[in-house]
C-alpha cells in the first residue's frame, strides 16, 4: 500500500508476552517479557529501542514482524490487526514488516548460495517468475546495499561479517517492506564497520521512505540514527520521546541513569556524564517489584512508587514524549544534578 511520509504505518497497543521458565518448587515460574507496551510508527520515520539486556526489546521486535505471537493486545499495519488475520491476508500484511537480525555469521544459511538467500523471500511470496527475473531482481538489491552483483554465486562464508550483514539487509528488502526492523544489527560487528552498516541504513530509509525501528545497546549509535527514542525498563516503556529531547533532558530516572552510563567524549556535555550509581541489584524478571518496577533501585522512589504502577503519560511541559514515572514533572524541574540527590526513600 503506497504511504506518504507521515502516515501511520504501524501501530502497536498493549501488547504482552509472557513464557514459562519451568518449576520452581510446586508453582510454574513464569517471566513477563513485554508488559505492556504501545508505540506507533509512522513512514519515513526512525524509532530507536534501547535498555539493558533482558529488558524486552528483542521480544517486542520478534513479536512485531510475526515471530511471536503476543498474548494479548494488538499490531495494526495500515489500521489492520494482523494478529486476528489469518491466510493470504496474513501473508500480505506480514511481508510490510521485515528484520534485520542481530548476527550475521547465524542468520545466514551456509549452505545457501547469496542469490538463493536473498531471493527466497521473492519465491515464497511470488514476487518472481523465472531465474532470469530472480537473478536482476538479486542483483539490484545487491547494488542497493553496495555489493558487486556477481558476487550472488557465492556463500556466505566468503563474506566479512559487514558484508554479511549488508547481504541481510539486501534480503530484508526483497518484498519492498514498509518498516524494517533491526535488532541490534551492528552489535556483531567491528567498530570500523559499525558506522558503515549505520550510514547504509540512514541512506536506504531517505531513499526508500521506510520506517525503521532499531534497537541497540550503544545510546551513540541510537541517537544518530533515530529521530524518536523508547527507552525500556524490565518490560515496560519508561519514557518515548524526541531524541534530542530524550537524551538532553530525560524525565525519567531510569533513562538519566542510562544515558549517565554512556562515554561521553565532549566534555562541554558533562551536565549528565557523571555516573548515576543506582541502588540495589537489578530486580528478578520472574519477580519483578510491584508498583512501578524502577523503584528499588530510584533515588526519587517515593511510598506511592511502591504501591501504583505509573501509566505512560504525556508530560506538562507539551513536549512530544510520553513518561510512566508519578513524579517526572517534578524530576525534570528538578535543579538538583543526579549526582548529588541522595539514597532513595525506604520503601516497604
Amino acid at each position: 500500500m503506497p504511504t506518504s511520509p507521515g502516515d501511520l504505518v504501524l501501530d502497536a497497543r498493549d501488547l504482552h508476552k509472557t513464557y514459562s521458565t519451568g518449576r520452581s518448587g510446586l508453582r510454574r515460574s513464569r517471566v513477563s517479557a513485554v508488559d505492556g507496551v504501545t508505540l506507533r510508527l509512522h513512514a519515513g520515520e526512525s524509532l530507536g529501542i534501547v535498555g539493558e539486556s533482558g529488558c524486552g526489546k528483542s521480544t517486542l521486535a520478534r513479536m512485531l514482524v510475526g515471530l511471536e505471537r503476543p498474548d494479548s493486545g494488538s499490531i495494526e499495519i495500515h489500521g489492520r490487526d494482523v494478529t486476528r488475520v489469518r491466510g493470504r491476508d496474513r501473508r500480505l500484511l506480514r511481508r510490510q514488516v521485515q528484520m534485520v537480525f542481530q548476527d550475521p555469521y547465524t542468520s545466514l544459511d551456509p549452505r545457501m548460495s547469496v542469490l538463493d538467500l536473498i531471493s527466497e523471500p521473492l519465491v515464497v511470496h511470488q514476487r518472481v517468475s523465472g531465474g532470469a527475473a530472480r537473478r536482476d531482481k538479486v542483483a539490484e538489491l545487491l547494488s542497493l546495499v553496495n555489493l558487486a552483483p556477481e558476487l550472488m554465486h557465492r556463500y556466505p562464508h566468503q563474506f566479512s561479517g559487514g558484508q554479511r550483514q549488508r547481504i541481510g539487509i539486501a534480503r530484508a528488502l526483497a518484498l519492498d517492506p514498509e518498516v524494517l526492523v533491526c535488532d541490534e544489527p551492528v552489535s556483531a560487528l567491528d567498530m570500523s564497520v559499525q558506522a558503515q552498516v549505520v550510514n547504509l541504513l540512514r541512506d536506504l530509509q531517505r531513499r526508500m521512505g521506510i520506517a525503521l525501528l532499531f534497537i541497540a545497546h550503544d545510546l551513540s549509535v541510537v541517537r544518530h540514527v533515530a529521530d524518536r527514542t523508547a527507552v525500556m525498563y524490565l518490560g515496560r516503556l519508561a519514557e518515548i520521546g524526541d531524541t534530542t529531547t530524550v537524551y538532553e533532558d530525560p524525565a525519567h530516572p531510569y533513562t538519566r541513569a542510562l544515558l549517565s552510563a554512556a562515554p561521553v567524549v565532549d566534555r562541554s556535555r558533562r551536565r549528565l556524564a557523571d555516573r548515576i550509581m543506582l541502588a540495589g541489584d537489578p530486580p528478578s524478571p520472574t519477580n519483578p517489584p510491584t508498583g512501578c518496577r524502577f523503584h528499588t533501585r530510584c533515588r526519587f522512589a517515593q511510598q506511592r512508587c511502591a504501591e501504583e504502577q505509573p501509566v505512560p503519560r504525556p508530560l506538562d511541559s507539551g513536549l512530544d514524549r510520553t513518561v510512566a514515572c508519578h513524579f517526572a514533572e517534578e524530576i525534570s524541574a528538578s535543579v538538583v544534578p543526579p549526582t548529588q540527590v541522595g539514597r532513595p526513600a525506604t520503601v516497604r
